[in-house]
């Protein structure tokens, strides 16, 4: 990945977790075209089918778990799960999971302090999306036995 795309993604995957951050929503505007724009260029540098089958296996679970409780988990979330996961999945099996499972864990221990602390809001599950497909794409440009 070269650093105008990697500067891209990140700015993309920070301004996704700033926005939701301080609105408790992920815009079409910004989870759409992003999106899009992943999936194109991972068909263009030979990984597309990697890239749509990473989208949809986490589209798919998310949409599953927003449908059976809207309240836990955003339909802005389902919508990032495209993006995130046609980037992760673009980088391989290894790179998908670890973002798949660690922005639940991280999600949820995130919202366990906050519990502990006695804060009863809700997290919002976008920037922990953000930050473990931002570290998983990092340890698989790092880590070639990861791809």
């Amino acid at each position: 990945m070269g650093e105008i795309a990697f500067a891209a993604v990140a700015g993309w995957l920070i301004a996704l977790s700033v926005h939701d951050l301080r609105y408790r929503r992920l815009p079409n505007l910004l989870t759409l075209p992003g999106a899009v724009v992943i999936l194109v260029v991972a068909a263009l540098t030979g990984h597309g089918l990697e890239a749509l089958l990473g989208a949809l296996a986490l589209t798919g679970i998310y949409a599953v778990v927003h449908l059976g409780a809207a309240g836990a988990l955003g339909a802005g979330d389902v919508k990032l799960a495209v993006g995130v996961g046609g980037l992760t999945g673009a980088f391989g099996m290894q790179a998908w999971a670890l973002c798949a499972i660690g922005a639940s864990l991280l999600t949820g221990l995130w919202g366990g302090v906050r519990v502990l602390r006695g804060v009863r809001t809700p997290v919002p599950h976008g920037p922990a999306m953000c930050l473990t497909a931002a570290a998983a794409v990092v340890m698989a440009l790092t880590d070639p036995t990861l791809r």
